[in-house]
C-alpha cells in the first residue's frame, strides 16, 4: 500500500511498489542520460535491475498527477544506510526537488534508527561533490567503478558520508 513518507513545499514523497518499477527505470534512465551521457553511452539501469533493487531496499517516489518526476533509492544496513541513483527528470532538474528527494530519503532512514547515510558519486560529475557537502555529506575516501560499465573516460566513485542526527 502507498503511504506518503512526507511533504515538502507541497511535494509530496512515497515509497514504491513493484509496480511503479517501469516509471522508476524511465526517470532514472532520463535524468542519468543527461548528466552522464557525455561518460556513459548506456542506459544507467534496466527493469530487472530495479525489480531487484524494490527487494533489496526502497525507493522513494515524488509524482505530479501520477507522472513520477523523480525517485532516490535507499538500503538501510542496521546504523547505516545507502542512498543512490537519485533521480530527477529533466522537466524538473534545477527545481530544488533532487534536494527534497535527499532530505525526505535522510528522514525516512532516521526513523529506521540509522546514524549514517553513505553514498558514491562518480568523480567525473564535477557539480556533485559541492551539492553534498553542502547538505552535510564529507569525504571518505574512494573506491573503483563497476567494472562491467563500459566508460568513455575513466572514472572512479567518491565515497561521501553524513552523519544523520535527529532533527527537532
Amino acid at each position: 500500500m502507498d503511504f506518503v513518507i512526507r511533504r515538502y513545499a507541497s511535494v509530496e514523497f512515497r515509497t514504491a511498489e513493484l509496480a511503479d518499477a517501469k516509471a522508476i527505470t524511465n526517470v532514472i534512465n532520463s535524468a542519468f542520460r543527461k548528466a552522464e551521457g557525455f561518460f556513459i553511452e548506456n542506459e544507467r539501469i534496466d527493469l530487472e535491475e530495479v525489480q531487484k533493487l524494490l527487494g533489496t531496499g526502497t525507493f522513494l517516489l515524488s509524482e505530479n498527477k501520477d507522472v513520477t518526476m523523480g525517485c532516490v533509492y535507499i538500503e538501510p544496513h542496521e546504523d547505516r544506510a545507502y542512498l543512490g541513483l537519485l533521480s530527477v527528470a529533466p522537466a524538473r532538474q534545477q527545481s530544488g526537488l533532487g534536494s527534497m528527494l535527499l532530505a525526505a530519503a535522510e528522514d525516512h532512514c532516521r526513523r529506521l534508527g540509522c546514524r549514517f547515510m553513505d553514498i558514491k558519486i562518480v568523480n567525473l560529475r564535477k557539480e556533485l561533490p559541492e551539492f553534498y557537502r553542502k547538505r552535510g555529506y564529507v569525504e571518505t575516501g574512494t573506491s573503483p567503478f563497476p567494472a562491467g560499465v563500459d566508460t568513455k573516460l575513466p572514472c572512479y566513485f567518491i565515497d561521501m558520508t553524513k552523519l544523520l542526527v535527529n532533527e527537532p
